[in-house]
């Protein structure tokens, strides 16, 4: 065992090889490397200051927290934060006495004080880390992101005494500064008019996996000039396997961390799962969330995860924001179980003069296309009548070829089949004109797509049409309270199904941050009445009562 004085930093390196503490198999490499660098690393030029480490450790405990039941507590580090700090502030280069670590990438699961570490980074770069005229930013897609650790940051210095004294704050735009050094430290969005003229000594890039580009990583990667030894410190939460600038840097410092690149100047932690990992096991959670018992509670975790059971749909996101799991872009949504539980018989003739909102998916002309009605009831659920149609002359080849009972759904009058080989839009027209007659029809929601002289007969016919994009920022809040009434079991389909097939089709794309919308191009099949369920159950929630979205916002599953 290393004989070398024993920091936060060493002590908590032991005890995760030696498994005094549960980690996963990436953080415990990341211990072992420092480990075997205490041994080793003289000879590749590197040393640990352990003052320095204990130095840069022991500033938070100046700082004061400002939120929640430790506010006003002095912040002291958990060992893994304190293991990332003391890391990247400790080890050297012994013939410059300047840092080793130049780019540090730490990924923890969400809840784990992730913007706390990276506020008291960024003060201690600030004025602690003897730059003068040192410049230090944090960095997001958005500068209201930006401000997030910035002004997690402001509330440190407004809650400590002595730096409150020494840093100024200019809130409206974003900036602390030190007068007597000439620094400052500001927060930066993809957004900001220019990033000319910058020469950070340190930038912290927030929560990496929502960067959908490379744009502000890059100009912040290529501006440091002047500086000495300046520090790129990335933290985030897993993101979606795709290509983006997340990945690049995720898979380059996973490739450091199990050796395969030999990269002096990175630091890398990353806690999450192991291969065969269990997700639904709670034992494995503090592999991803190393503050757990601390920030996050391990109750909080299990309810998620049931809820996650329960609908597919769920799982990449607990997985990937509360594991720390990477995840593909595309879920699948409702489990046909759940489905089920909720469905029901809804009686169309006692539906008759109430309010209703309907979705209009057009689809292909030449498959099939949905006419979904949902009318509110007096318990705050949803009762749904839906319509399909097809073209005649292609229901028995569909049959054949797909396997799917068309020409018995036509039989039993749950689609119309219209004559020719293409929908014929009159037919849809007419229905719509007959349910305006038995239904109180507020609004009818439709895809832009292919829609357009339906749409302006309808408006001719007396009809409220309101177009509804097609992407996450449209279909995301509908498609999670679609999710949450199935499983709450207040939505009934009528036992319809076709529309019970559509959702056991049916997958969801998520993007970076947990939006979702159903994917036509990555479903096994039609989701054509889902896709419609949706925009009329949004066209509800906004127009029947309060919209839910004011009151209680928009559900984040």
């Amino acid at each position: 065992m290393v004989t070398a004085t024993r920091t936060r930093v060493t002590t908590y390196a032991e005890a995760a090889v030696d498994g005094e503490v549960v980690v996963g198999r990436l953080v415990r490499l990341a211990t072992e490397r420092h480990l075997h660098d205490l041994e080793t690393g003289a000879d590749r030029g590197l040393v640990f200051d352990e003052d320095a480490a204990e130095r840069a450790i022991r500033f938070f405990t100046y700082l004061r927290q400002s939120k929640g039941q430790w506010a006003g507590e002095p912040l002291t580090l958990q060992d893994w934060q304190a293991f990332v700090v003391g890391s990247i502030f400790g080890w050297k280069e012994t013939t410059t006495g300047l840092r080793r670590f130049r780019k540090a990438y730490t990924e923890v699961a969400r809840k784990n004080g992730k913007t706390t570490l990276a506020a008291g980074v960024a003060l201690y770069l600030l004025d602690f880390d003897n730059e003068a005229g040192s410049e230090v930013y944090c960095a997001a897609t958005k500068r209201d992101q930006a401000r997030l650790c910035w002004s997690e940051a402001m509330r440190m210095v407004q809650s400590t005494p002595s730096l409150k004294r020494r840093i100024k704050i200019v809130e409206s735009r974003a900036n602390m500064h030190v007068l007597e050094t000439s620094s400052k430290f500001e927060a930066l969005g993809a957004d900001n008019d220019s990033m000319d003229g910058l020469n950070p000594h340190a930038y912290i890039i927030d929560e990496l996996h929502a960067h959908k580009t490379r744009g502000i990583v890059d100009a912040l990667e290529t501006a440091p000039g002047a500086r000495q030894q300046p520090l790129a410190f990335y933290i985030t939460t897993a993101g979606v396997a795709r290509e983006s600038v997340y990945s690049e840097t995720h898979d380059y410092a996973r490739r450091v961390a199990e050796g395969i690149v030999d990269d002096d100047q990175w630091f890398v932690y990353i806690a999450t799962l192991d291969e065969g990992d269990d997700w639904t096991d709670p034992a494995v959670y503090i592999k991803a969330n190393p503050s757990l018992g601390v920030t996050i509670q391990i109750d909080e975790l299990t309810a998620e995860r049931d809820r996650a059971m329960e609908a597919p749909g769920r799982q990449n996101a607990f997985r990937r924001l509360r594991l720390n799991q990477q995840t593909e872009q595309e879920s699948r949504w409702i489990d046909i179980a759940a489905y089920d539980k909720s469905d029901g018989l809804v009686d169309v003739e006692k539906l008759k003069g109430h309010p209703c909102y309907a979705g209009l998916d057009l689809a292909s002309r030449s498959d099939i296309a949905a006419l979904v009605y949902v009318f509110p009831d007096d318990t705050g659920g949803f009762d749904v009548v839906a319509r399909f149609f097809v073209p005649e002359e292609g229901v028995e080849k569909r049959s054949r070829s797909g396997g799917v009972p068309y020409g018995q759904w036509v039989r039993e009058g749950w689609i119309e089949a219209t004559s020719g080989n293409v929908i014929d839009y009159d037919i849809i027209r007419e229905r719509i004109k007959e349910d305006a007659a038995n239904y109180d029809v507020r609004e009818i929601g439709f895809d832009r797509w292919g829609a357009t002289q339906l749409i302006t007969q309808l408006q001719g016919d007396g009809a409220t049409v309101v177009p509804i994009g097609q992407g996450f920022a449209s279909l995301s809040a509908p498609s999670k309270e679609l999710e949450a009434f199935i499983l709450g079991a207040k939505i009934r389909f009528g036992k319809n199904p076709v529309m019970r097939w559509m959702f056991s089709n049916v997958t969801v794309e998520m993007d970076p941050a947990g939006n979702i919308k159903p994917s036509k191009g990555k479903s096994t099949e039609k989701i054509d009445g889902v896709v419609a369920a949706i925009m009329a159950l949004d066209r509800a929630l906004r127009n029947n009562g309060p919209s839910v979205y004011e009151t209680r916002g928009i559900l984040t599953l």
